[in-house]
């Protein structure tokens, strides 16, 4: 395995854990303002709507991540497959073209004899 792809997929990771951190905190925080609304809670109660709210919040971050990674793959498939075809026709259109001139030179030199 190359160093520098090791290098790079380990960071990928890390900056997923730091984001995936800051998601679950912002959950939190959320959570604990939501139930700073509800005053009437009991400290059990309002535990337990921080934990759903968290949850809850949570797994809609997922599912939304999920999505997104599922449409950058697919995206990205697209964008290849869109690359190879162009990458084609340019090498295509360039053999063409030298053909064209190529011919064209031979013309003129027969023809200037």
């Amino acid at each position: 395995m190359d160093p520098d792809e090791d290098t790079a997929r380990g960071l990928a990771q890390l900056q997923g854990y730091l984001l995936w951190s800051a998601e679950v905190e912002e959950a939190r925080s959320r959570a604990a303002r939501f139930t700073d609304g509800l005053p009437w809670l009991t400290t059990a109660q309002r535990e337990d709507v921080e934990r759903a709210y968290t949850a809850d919040r949570l797994a809609a971050s997922r599912a939304a991540l999920t999505r997104i990674a599922t449409r950058s793959t697919a995206l990205r498939g697209e964008y290849e497959a869109r690359y190879r075809r162009l990458r084609t026709r340019c090498v295509a259109t360039g053999v063409v073209l030298v053909g064209a001139a190529g011919g064209t030179c031979a013309a003129l030199a027969l023809l200037s004899r």
